[in-house]
């Protein structure tokens, strides 16, 4: 399989989702309060974000994901947040703590911070998407009172990624066939490609909202009966938000010091 019809399957399997215990309501609830005791964690204090990688690494094994799986998947962004906090050890030089004879600044801290925060805040994401579906996570959003044009608006970018991307095959395959086992062709060649691959997008966007206006496409996409809310609901919403709220507002790491302490004597 290409690397084209592998991006393409993906975007299948996306939204499909897998059916789990938690409903997608709740799912989509406890992802934004995650995000936000994430962000609510100042950048001099990477012990309190090591506790919440508990979230992400609980979530993904009850709902039967792995949670390796979904690590490895989460380190794609590693780059954007290397690129976001690398200058921080050179600016906030301000000592830290001490190991032994090395001493560590506040920018190596608030770069590890950024580093820890970008990847369990984006593992929570992929856990939704994965289990959701990106649909239902949509359908979720008008749920819970996303406005409904912000809510469309992503729906339909999204659904246009796929356009793009089965245009773009469609050209693969055509210059494919006509290359005769060339795989690479020059620049001139390209500009051209990339023109017919947005004007034929263009095209076939346009035909796909005639053939929504005359199915009554008012602005807002139907939500169907995908989303639901049970009475377990709220079971699953209290655990969740408790379980949250313990790991951002509890200090395991110095009762775990005050522990160790009290043992050792």
């Amino acid at each position: 399989m290409a690397k084209t019809e592998k991006i393409l399957y993906s975007l299948t399997k996306i939204d499909k989702g897998r059916r789990t215990v938690v409903p997608t309501v709740v799912m989509l609830i406890l992802t934004i309060l995650y995000l936000v005791a994430v962000l609510s964690v100042p950048l001099h204090m990477p012990q309190k974000l090591i506790w919440l990688t508990a979230y992400p690494i609980f979530l993904s094994e009850l709902c039967g994901i792995g949670y390796l799986k979904i690590f490895v998947r989460s380190l794609w962004i590693l780059p954007i947040l290397i690129f976001i906090g690398i200058f921080n050890p050179f600016i906030d030089t301000a000592p830290a703590f001490t190991i032994g004879n090395v001493t560590v600044n506040r920018g190596w801290v608030s770069l590890f911070s950024i580093l820890l925060r970008g990847i369990i805040a984006f593992q929570s994401v992929l856990i939704l998407v994965s289990t959701s579906g990106i649909i239902e996570t949509f359908n979720s959003l008008r749920k819970i009172g996303c406005p409904a044009v912000l809510v469309t608006q992503l729906q339909l970018t999204y659904r246009y990624i796929a356009v793009i991307i089965e245009e773009s095959l469609t050209i693969k395959r055509a210059c494919a066939a006509r290359g005769f086992g060339k795989r690479s062709y020059p620049l001139k060649l390209w500009s051209r490609l990339i023109g017919q691959l947005l004007v034929k997008s263009t095209h076939r966007a346009t035909k796909i909202h005639l053939a929504m206006l005359a199915r009554g496409f008012n602005g807002v996409l139907p939500t169907g009966n995908a989303v639901y809310w049970t009475s377990t609901s709220w079971l699953w919403l209290f655990g969740g938000i408790v379980f949250i709220a313990i790991l951002r507002f509890t200090d395991f790491t110095s009762l775990l010091l005050h522990l160790t302490g009290n043992f050792n004597r």
